[in-house]
């Protein structure tokens, strides 16, 4: 990605910025009149929350102006209806992001194991891997205290239909699946590694390369990185799946469905048709098919088994993803029991009075 770049009269300028300094700097960016940037990368998960907040631009009538110049009804009508809130698209989605396992297929062609598909076959797995003697911590997954393991524990509720709110907004941290996801990420922990609350995504990729874990889940932005022999010299041994449920009576995945996409703030100062026209070209078909496999594309059906490594993966994870529960206060309640989750499955707070210290943090969040 290059830091700036121009054409006609138009520059645009970008530093390149980790993913934390990109939260705390849009965040800073929709606080107050005037802000850093003038187009800010979101996801369906905060658009409820800044739809009603007003902190970003409709874009229903930009997106009819330019619609057909850009080809933008071939964008995915189901994410473009995940980045609407109200009636009111404020996002042009632009890729896709869900859960993908990666597992070492040479580590488990040699000790014969088939690909886990729930928790406790993944457990089994691990223990064989453990017992050949070869890894002490087979299993790798973000649940970095301050940011992705809120984001697990999610994937866990979702495994079982439900989430930390209900479709009418109520809290629901109290709740036998919430029990169930707890016991169930706790039941991995003794095949990670003990600093598991300092791992962000990058160090579960590190993990991977190294040969230290025979199974990860992250994102599917993450997968390519996999496969890169410049990344690592077992690259060629990574294969892909979707990630498994959380029990053989689970409805979905363990899974977290996200989609990414470019706004409008509401503070910009620039011409919105010509913040538009930027966000539309960046999500063209061209960009679109260039972005292929590093990316999985807002737009139908350009990912598959024959251009991308992990795209059958990606494709089968997506199918057995929950739909995503729409509230306004999800994005914010994830932040407030975060500390107590982590607690939890630090093993300094019980299951139980972790579900009670959540449930009362979040009735109290909601007022």
């Amino acid at each position: 990605m290059v830091s700036s770049c121009s054409k006609d009269d138009v520059t645009v300028k970008h530093d390149p910025i980790d993913f934390g300094g990109q939260v705390t700097k849009t965040t800073a960016t929709l606080a107050g009149d005037t802000g850093t940037y003038d187009i800010v990368e979101t996801y369906g998960f905060v658009i409820p929350g800044l739809a009603t907040d007003e902190k970003l631009v409709p874009l229903d009538d930009l997106f009819d102006k330019y619609a057909d110049e850009y080809g933008l009804n071939e964008i995915s009508e189901s994410m473009r209806t995940g980045m609407s809130y109200d009636g009111k698209l404020y996002a042009l989605p632009m890729q896709a992001q869900m859960f993908v396992m990666a597992y070492r297929a040479d580590v488990f062609e040699d000790l014969g194991l088939e690909v886990p598909t729930t928790f406790d076959e993944m457990i089994a797995a691990a223990e064989a891997i453990q017992a050949e003697g070869t890894m002490a911590y087979p299993i790798a997954l973000p649940w970095l205290a301050t940011s992705d393991v809120s984001t697990s524990f999610q994937a866990a509720m979702n495994s079982l239909g439900a989430d930390f709110v209900d479709e009418s907004g109520e809290v629901t941290l109290d709740t036998p699946e919430a029990q169930q996801a707890l016991e169930g990420m706790l039941a991995l922990v003794p095949y990670m590694d003990p600093q598991v609350t300092t791992f962000d995504q990058p160090k579960v990729q590190q993990q991977m390369y190294n040969g230290t874990a025979a199974m990860s889940i992250m994102f599917s932005g993450r997968m390519n990185d996999l496969t890169l022999d410049t990344n690592s010299n077992l690259a060629e041994s990574f294969a892909f799946a979707a990630p498994p449920k959380l029990s053989d009576d689970a409805e979905y995945a363990y899974n977290r469905l996200s989609i990414d996409g470019w706004s409008i703030p509401f503070n910009t100062k620039l011409d919105h048709d010509m913040l538009f026209v930027m966000m539309a070209s960046a999500v063209s078909e061209d960009a679109s098919t260039a972005s292929v496999p590093a990316a999985y594309p807002a737009r139908e059906g350009m990912v598959t088994a024959e251009n991308s490594p992990y795209g059958e993966a990606a494709n089968d994870s997506i199918a057995a993803a929950m739909p995503p529960v729409v509230s306004p206060i999800l994005a914010d309640l994830t932040n407030e029991i975060r500390p107590i989750l982590v607690q939890v499955l630090s093993g300094n707070v019980s299951v139980e009075d972790g579900m009670a210290q959540m449930q009362a943090a979040g009735e109290a969040f909601v007022g």
